[in-house]
């Protein structure tokens, strides 16, 4: 049984669920019209580096989770550093931090399945394959993945 598993991914969930509610306030109180946006090519070229044998599966989806959060952190961290609006600032700060812990959470997950130096060294193959998926052009610019 996976139950460090199923516990983290439910804290990630709910936090995840949480931003997006503070997303949703903070665009009703700028007046900003809450709309479906297209899907990126960015997650869903890093999914089909996924392999399909248990347990590399799960070590791949982790990982590449892990990736998405790691990049979205940065961006946030530009965010914050560069906004004049408080309430922004603060908020991409938090949105930082907890990508940063989200990021460290899957590492350590992908560990529970495969050796430190078998995940260390698919997470240097997977950022290499990251590199070149960021180079393509994307028709709009993201803030997460």
């Amino acid at each position: 049984t996976h139950i460090d598993l199923c516990r983290e991914m439910t804290l990630i969930i709910a936090e995840e669920l949480e931003h997006f509610e503070q997303v949703r306030v903070l665009l009703a109180q700028r007046g900003i019209r809450f709309g479906r946006q297209q899907p990126a090519a960015y997650g869903k070229e890093l999914n089909k580096l996924v392999r399909s044998d248990e347990p590399d599966r799960a070590v791949d989806r982790l990982l590449i989770a892990g990736l998405i959060e790691a990049r979205s952190c940065e961006r946030f961290a530009v965010l914050r550093d560069h906004i004049e609006d408080s309430e922004l600032r603060k908020f991409y700060g938090d949105l930082f931090q907890s990508e940063a812990r989200h990021h460290m959470t899957y590492l350590k997950l992908a560990r529970t399945f495969a050796p430190a130096e078998s995940v260390t060294s698919r997470l240097r193959s997977l950022a290499i394959a990251e590199s070149s998926i960021l180079e393509q052009p994307g028709t709009l610019p993201r803030m997460h993945s």
